[in-house]
C-alpha cells in the first residue's frame, strides 16, 4: 500500500474512532434503567404533577392493610375542613374499639372504658401508629358506627377515581381480626381491595388537599394521652423518616403510610420532596429475594424515590403572569382576539439533562361552556376570569398521568389579561357590515376560483 492510501486510511479511521468516542456517552446519557422491583405491585408519580414515571401491575386489584387509614385521613380532614368537627372534640371508645384497641398483637395504644380522647391524640395514634382501636373510633366519630362510614369510604373512592377500590372496614385489617365485630353487609372472610394507582391517587389527593396531613406522618414518635390513664409511648412505622433505620438520605421522606397483613403482604406508600419535585410511591406485598420481609417495602421504595430523584427534574415552563402567543376569539366585544395568561406557573417533569420546551407540546383549550355557537368567548369578559388551561402533552410518554382528568388538563388555568367590554350597538352594526360583504368577497373569489 502506497504511503498516500496509508495516511487517507488512517485518517478515515481516526475520523471514525472519534465519531464513536463522541457519541457513545451521548446515547448511554440518553439510557435511563428502571428499577427492578421485587414487589406485587408498585407505581411512583410525581405529586404535584401527576405525572406517572413508573408503574408494575398497577392496575392489580390488591390487598392494602392499614394503608386504608388514608381514606379514614382523608374523611376525619375533610370533616375538619368542612367545620362538621374539630380537633378538641372529644370521644368516649364503644366496647368495638375498647375490645379491639386492646389486642396488642395488632398495631394499638390501648383506650380506656369511660376515658374521653380528642379527635387529635385518635389521629396521631392512627396516622403515625396505625393504631387500629383509633381508627375505629374515628369512624364512628364521624359517621355514628363502622357500618356507614365504610359506605361513607366507597363513596369517597369514587369520588376521587378510585373506581377499583373495595373497603369493607376503617382500619385494612382483614375481617377475620375483628373478633366478629366487622362491619355489617361485608363477610368475615372480606379484605379491602385496591390497585396501586387507586392508593396513589388516595395518596395524592391527601397530601395536595390537606397537606397538613405530612405534619403528623413526619413524627418519629410521641407519646399518646400524655400524664393520663393509657398513656403510651409511639414510635412511627415508617423507618424512612430521618434519624431511622432506613433513612433515605437523597430526600427527606415525611409520609406516608404502612401497611401489613398475611393476606395483603407488606405494603408502603411513601412521599419525599427535594428541590421543588415532591414524589409519591407505592409498593404492596414487597419481597426481598422472594421472601416475606418487613424490610423490603423500604427497600423497594427507595429503588423508586433513588429512580426518581437521580433521572427526573421539576422545570418551569413559563412563570405565572406570562402571556401566551395564541389569543382567543371574543364575540360581541370591543376586540375581536383577547390575550391570556397564565394563572400559576407551568411546571413539567423531565429527565434530567432534557430540555423542557423539547419534551413537551402545549396547546391552549377553551372552557367549551364559555364559548358560543361560533367558539368564540361572549363579551363582556373581566379582567382575570378564568376561560381554560393549557394541555400538556408529553412527546416521549409511557406511562401518562395518575389521573383521567390530570391527562385532559394537566396544566395550569388561563385568565383573561385585560377587560373586554361589549362593543356598542354602532360598533357591533358596523362590524356585522362588514362581516357581511367580507363573506360576499370570500363566495365571490371561490365562485371565480371554480370557473378556472
Amino acid at each position: 500500500m502506497k504511503l498516500t492510501q496509508r495516511l487517507f486510511v488512517g485518517i478515515v479511521a481516526s475520523i471514525l474512532v472519534l465519531q464513536l468516542w463522541m457519541v457513545a456517552p451521548i446515547a448511554h446519557a440518553q439510557e435511563v434503567d428502571k428499577p427492578n422491583l421485587e414487589s406485587g405491585a408498585a407505581i411512583l408519580v410525581e405529586a404535584q404533577t401527576g405525572k406517572v414515571l413508573y408503574e408494575k401491575d398497577a392496575d392489580a386489584v390488591r390487598g392494602i392493610a392499614s394503608m386504608t387509614k388514608m381514606m379514614t385521613e382523608y374523611l376525619l380532614l375533610e370533616n375538619i375542613h368542612e367545620g362538621k368537627l374539630s380537633w378538641d372534640d372529644t370521644y368516649e371508645p364503644s366496647d368495638y374499639a375498647y375490645k379491639i384497641s386492646q389486642n396488642l398483637s395488632l398495631s394499638n395504644v390501648p383506650l380506656a372504658k369511660g376515658e374521653k380522647y380528642t379527635l387529635r391524640e385518635l389521629f396521631e395514634a392512627m396516622s403515625m401508629y396505625s393504631a387500629n382501636g383509633a381508627s375505629i373510633a374515628i369512624a364512628e366519630k364521624i359517621a355514628g358506627n363502622e357500618t356507614n362510614f365504610v359506605k361513607m369510604m366507597n363513596e369517597k373512592a369514587q369520588e376521587l377515581g378510585m373506581k377499583d377500590a373495595k373497603f369493607v372496614n376503617a382500619t385494612g385489617l382483614s375481617n377475620s381480626d375483628l373478633q366478629g365485630m366487622h362491619p355489617k353487609g361485608a363477610k368475615a372472610s372480606d379484605e379491602n381491595l385496591v390497585s396501586a394507582r387507586s392508593t396513589a391517587k388516595l395518596a395524592s389527593h391527601l397530601i395536595n388537599d390537606y397537606p397538613e396531613v405530612l405534619e403528623t406522618s413526619k413524627l418519629k414518635e410521641k407519646t399518646f394521652h400524655k400524664g393520663k390513664n393509657g398513656e403510651t409511648q409511639m414510635k412511627s412505622w415508617n423507618w424512612m423518616l430521618p434519624g431511622l433505620v432506613y433513612e433515605y438520605k437523597k430526600a427527606e421522606v415525611d409520609g406516608l403510610k404502612t401497611g401489613s397483613t398475611d393476606f395483603a403482604g407488606y405494603c408502603f406508600t411513601g412521599t419525599a420532596e427535594k428541590d421543588g419535585a415532591r414524589y409519591i410511591t407505592v409498593v404492596m406485598d414487597a419481597k426481598d429475594h422472594g421472601q416475606e420481609s418487613y424490610e423490603a417495602r423500604f427497600s423497594e421504595t427507595a429503588k423508586l424515590l433513588d429512580y426518581a430523584f437521580d433521572n427526573f427534574e421539576v422545570k418551569t415552563l413559563h412563570p405565572a403572569g406570562y402571556t401566551l402567543k395564541e389569543k382567543v376569539k371574543v364575540a360581541k366585544g370591543n376586540e375581536k382576539e383577547a390575550k391570556v395568561t397564565a394563572k400559576e406557573p407551568l411546571k413539567v417533569v423531565v429527565e434530567k439533562g432534557k430540555s423542557a420546551k423539547k419534551a413537551v407540546e402545549t396547546e391552549l383549550v377553551v372552557n367549551e361552556k364559555k364559548l358560543n355557537n361560533d367558539g368564540k368567548l361572549i363579551a363582556p369578559i373581566k379582567k382575570g376570569e378564568e376561560v381554560g388551561y393549557i394541555n400538556v402533552k408529553y412527546k416521549d410518554d409511557q406511562f401518562g398521568y395518575l389521573t383521567t382528568e390530570g391527562e385532559n388538563q394537566s396544566g395550569d388555568p388561563i385568565v383573561m389579561k385585560e377587560d373586554i367590554d361589549k362593543a356598542n350597538w354602532f360598533s357591533l352594526m358596523f362590524r356585522s357590515i362588514g362581516d357581511f360583504f367580507a363573506d360576499m368577497w370570500t363566495s365571490a373569489a371561490n365562485m371565480v376560483k371554480g370557473w378556472f
